[in-house]
């Protein structure tokens, strides 16, 4: 029962977290002025795809909490989540793609770290990151080509 409750509480506080930070920072007609790369996304795969890679990144620091809660991997989990929740208000709130990029950089080198340090508490809490992994890094791109472009 434990365990299931720490999985629930995990999801549940990940995937309203970040909800509530697209919620109060929505993108606006601030963003839709913006030059976009031609790359750019149609805006409705950004809800779906963040709310899997949500659950995905709750249900990987539940697995470390569980085995490790006062671990280096927990350590950077909880870190890479504070930049992840900052990184929204501070790119669509603050209408900043430098504030943005300053974020996200070292976001993406925090879910890399967990990445190679959870592998050795628990392989699927490290796995299921990798899809993350890879959304930011292209996130980081974007964000990236928003700032130059613009």
């Amino acid at each position: 029962m434990r365990r299931a409750a720490t999985y629930i509480v995990f999801v549940l506080l990940v995937v309203g977290s970040g909800s509530l930070m697209g919620i109060m920072n929505l993108p606006g007609e601030w963003y839709q002025s913006l030059q976009k790369p031609s790359f750019n996304p149609p805006a409705w795969i950004f809800g779906p795809v963040w709310t899997v890679l949500y659950v995905m990144i709750g249900v990987a620091g539940a697995r470390i909490w569980l085995k490790a809660p006062r671990s280096t991997p927990m350590a950077l989990w909880l870190a890479q989540m504070i930049l992840n929740l900052i990184w929204t208000p501070a790119f669509f709130g603050l209408h900043s793609p430098g504030f943005g990029l300053i974020v996200i950089l070292p976001l993406l080198v925090l879910i890399f770290v967990f990445i190679a340090k959870a592998a050795a508490v628990d392989r699927p809490a490290s796995l299921l990151f990798w899809p993350y992994a890879l959304w930011v890094s292209f996130a980081t791109l974007l964000n990236l080509s928003l700032f130059v472009l613009n």
